[in-house]
C-alpha cells in the first residue's frame, strides 16, 4: 500500500494526511507526526474528569485532551481551506450530550481561550444511544444517555460557542 501511495505521490497525488483521533493522545506521540500530518481531526468529548471516567474510563482527559489540542495546534494552526478543500490545520469535534455531560459550557471556552478564537469547531448533534436501555451493563449511566439531545441542548451548546467567540464549523441556529 505504502508503495502504491508513493507512486502516486510521484505522479502527482497530493492529498493531505489527516489524523482522525479521540483527542485523548499523549503530547510524545503526536511529536513524531510534526511534519507528517496536515489536518488533525480529534474530539473534545468532556470538560469533566468525572464524567470522562464514568463514560469512557479515560482517566485525567481533560489534561490529556487540552495538551493535545494544544500541541496539533501548534504544528498546524487554524483550517486552511483552498478552493473549498481543507488543506491544513485542525477540526475539532465536540459531541454535544445529554443534559450537558459533555460539558460543552467548559469546551468551548476553552477551546476559544487556549488554543484559538478561529478553531473550526463541529459541534455535533447526533448523540444516539446504540444499547438496549434494559442492558445491565448500562444500568449505572444517567438515566439522560438513554435519549437523544433535545433541541434546546444542542443550542445551549451553540450558544456557549458563539459566546465564546467561535465562528466557524457549526451554524448559528
Amino acid at each position: 500500500m505504502m508503495r502504491a501511495i508513493g507512486i502516486a505521490a510521484n505522479q502527482g497525488l497530493d492529498i493531505p494526511i489527516v489524523y482522525n483521533t479521540g483527542g485523548y493522545d499523549a503530547v510524545e506521540t503526536l511529536r513524531l507526526l510534526e511534519g507528517i500530518v496536515d489536518i488533525y481531526m480529534p474530539d473534545a468529548k468532556y470538560g469533566s474528569d468525572d464524567v470522562a471516567l464514568a463514560l469512557s474510563h479515560a482517566p485525567y482527559y481533560g489534561a490529556t485532551m487540552r495538551a493535545a489540542l494544544k500541541e496539533m495546534h501548534r504544528q498546524t494552526g487554524d483550517l486552511v481551506i483552498e478552493n473549498g478543500i481543507a488543506v491544513r490545520g485542525m477540526i475539532i469535534r465536540h459531541l454535544v450530550l445529554p443534559e450537558n455531560l459533555a460539558g460543552s459550557d467548559r469546551v468551548l471556552p476553552w477551546i476559544a481561550q487556549e488554543v484559538s478564537r478561529n478553531s473550526y469547531v463541529n459541534i455535533m448533534n447526533q448523540y444516539h444511544p446504540a444499547w438496549h436501555a434494559s442492558s445491565e451493563i448500562n444500568s449505572s449511566l444517567p438515566h439522560s444517555l438513554h435519549r437523544k439531545i433535545t433541541p434546546n441542548e444542542y443550542r445551549y451548546a451553540i450558544r456557549w460557542a458563539i459566546k465564546s467567540g467561535l465562528h466557524r464549523g457549526f451554524l448559528k441556529g
